[in-house]
């Protein structure tokens, strides 16, 4: 089973950029990437296959944030753009046979990062 390290979390501005890694330790089909905040469900966010780069995205962070990935590298990323404050969450990447808007299709995931986005 693949595993999976995100990285690049942080605290921002309202209005502000981050992009989030997620290093795979091996070749994927597809990447997905979800987020929680506290008290609040897991909610899918962004995915993308692997071999083609197409990929799907929540309504709430399209146009604003965008996945891709880099193949040579095993590595996913999650450019965020135009941060709001209700995009605070933990935000975990996951890795699975076909893209997904389902948690339950991924086999991997990585242990979080936490975004802050403040007003």
């Amino acid at each position: 089973q693949v595993q999976l390290v995100e990285s690049g979390g942080g605290l921002v501005q309202a209005g502000g950029s981050l992009r989030l890694s997620c290093a795979a330790s091996g070749p994927t089909s597809a990447m997905g990437w979800f987020r929680q905040a506290p008290g609040k469900e897991r909610d899918f966010v962004a995915a993308i296959t692997w071999r083609g780069g197409v990929a799907i995205y929540a309504d709430s962070v399209k146009g604003r944030f965008t996945i891709s990935r880099d193949n040579a590298e095993n590595t996913g990323y999650l450019q965020m753009n135009s941060l709001k404050p209700e995009d605070t969450a933990v935000y975990r990447c996951a890795a699975g046979s076909y893209r997904s808007r389902w948690s339950g299709d991924y086999d991997a995931w990585g242990q979080g990062t936490q975004v802050t986005v403040s007003s």
